[in-house]
């Protein structure tokens, strides 16, 4: 029967143009987590994970806080004119190169890859209710929620075991950076969401019922 419903799934999807997803939330609140688990669920349908990451400018391009530390939690850190352009070429059905993000890799080392047409593309990023035209691209979009104290533990532990962080660094990301660009820039979006995720004690009830919607709006 489920078979028989992903079938039906992927004819509708095919007759039509790529069904897109987007996925925000702040950092550390789960979002490749959760596209991960949604691109292996359509087992009958091909996706394609399209990374905002991406498409930071290098470093010397980003704007400096008033203490001259590097602030890359704005949305002018992003090229917000060469994401909308691949995000737009990918979804007219044309194959798109870009070079896959590595924190603290030289802009040379960094890998190019490219990125398929497929008939799910799933869009994951920071500022994706915030660049107007990355949003109205979307069919569907989910907000994931998550505790601050969970998010703060998530980075410390990320930052400071893969990214050679000192903790004190970090603390300082979070209160002057990470959280003022929650509260302008992520946050105010939350309400326009089709599906509020909850990345807690709820998060396997909030994916059966956002599969389900999903699956539904797919053959709509």
């Amino acid at each position: 029967m489920l078979h028989s419903f992903f079938y039906i799934c992927r004819r509708k999807v095919m007759a039509k143009n790529p069904f897109v997803i987007g996925i925000c939330g702040g950092s550390g609140s789960g979002k490749t987590t959760l596209l991960k688990r949604l691109s292996e669920s359509f087992t009958n349908l091909s996706s394609s994970v399209f990374s905002m990451d991406n498409y930071y400018f290098p470093i010397e391009k980003q704007a400096l806080d008033s203490n001259g530390i590097v602030n890359f939690d704005l949305p002018t850190a992003l090229n917000e004119k060469k994401l909308t352009s691949d995000l737009e070429q990918l979804i007219r059905g044309e194959a798109i190169e870009v070079k896959e993000y590595f924190f603290n890799a030289p802009p040379d080392k960094n890998v190019l890859i490219t990125i398929e047409p497929s008939d799910i593309i799933i869009v994951e990023g920071l500022f994706l209710f915030y660049y107007k035209k990355v949003f109205s691209a979307l069919d569907y979009s989910v907000f994931v929620d998550v505790d601050h104290k969970i998010q703060l533990d998530r980075r410390l532990y990320r930052d400071q075991e893969t990214r050679g962080y000192k903790r004190s660094d970090i603390l300082y990301q979070w209160e002057n950076h990470v959280l003022p660009c929650y509260e302008q820039f992520i946050e105010p979006f939350r309400p326009n969401a089709d599906f509020i995720f909850r990345n807690d004690e709820n998060a396997d009830e909030d994916f059966d019922s956002l599969r389900n919607n999903l699956l539904k709006t797919l053959v709509e």
